[in-house]
């Protein structure tokens, strides 16, 4: 692939000084132009503007840019920081930076939080929690009866809506998901650890290092 210096990044706005990033983020700079590398070819897949579109998005997630699922698709929302409509180099870096597995669990929480909290009341009401059950379970190909969807949204409520209020705010969501970890086990890519491993050729040409932070 070559080498990538930081004066890559700067020569389009959408991309930022892989210090910076690296800087504001669990991840050092030689995984910051790795993740370049990936957002290359996601950026480039469909629309070739150096910006990752919601069908490519979906695209690299699903390998189909049709598939509509309300979970990419609140994925893509919460990545889109800007709310352009697009994800830029930093929106991507800063919002996979979530999914570090050294990242605090307590940010993984308030992530999964925004994710369910679908109309961005600041609260998750039944009828959000069941959508995103069911998307959920769509992504995974799994397959459930009416009544089992219902029975899993019904014990989280009662599991999780402490006040019996009819809706779950983000202390009763911190209290809910420390005590059922399950439930953040998407919010881990274990491979990000190790995300210039899956660009070796990269890594040794690389002109940077992590003494430059």
């Amino acid at each position: 692939m070559g080498c990538v210096s930081s004066k890559q990044f700067k020569r389009a706005k959408e991309y930022e000084d892989p210090n910076i990033l690296a800087k504001e983020t669990t991840f050092s700079v030689n995984e910051v132009e790795a993740l370049y590398q990936l957002y290359k070819k996601i950026s480039h897949s469909i629309f070739q503007d150096g910006l990752i579109h919601k069908e490519e998005f979906q695209l690299a997630l699903f390998r189909n840019s049709n598939k509509k699922n309300l979970f990419a698709d609140r994925i893509f929302d919460l990545f889109d920081l800007k709310r352009n409509g697009v994800i830029e180099f930093g929106e991507f870096v800063r919002s996979l930076n979530i999914f570090h597995p050294d990242t605090p669990m307590a940010e993984k929480i308030a992530f999964a939080f925004r994710l369910y909290d679908l109309r961005g009341t600041g609260f998750i009401e039944r009828e959000e929690l069941k959508e995103m059950v069911l998307a959920i379970l769509n992504e995974s190909e799994l397959i459930l009866s009416d009544d089992a969807v219902e029975q899993i949204v019904d014990q989280t409520f009662k599991q999780a809506d402490m006040n019996e209020d009819g809706k779950i705010d983000s202390e009763e969501w911190k209290a809910f998901a420390s005590k059922n970890p399950a439930l953040l086990k998407n919010m881990t890519l274990p491979y990000l650890k190790d995300i210039t491993m899956a660009f070796p050729s990269f890594v040794l040409n690389s002109g940077a290092s992590d003494e430059e932070l």
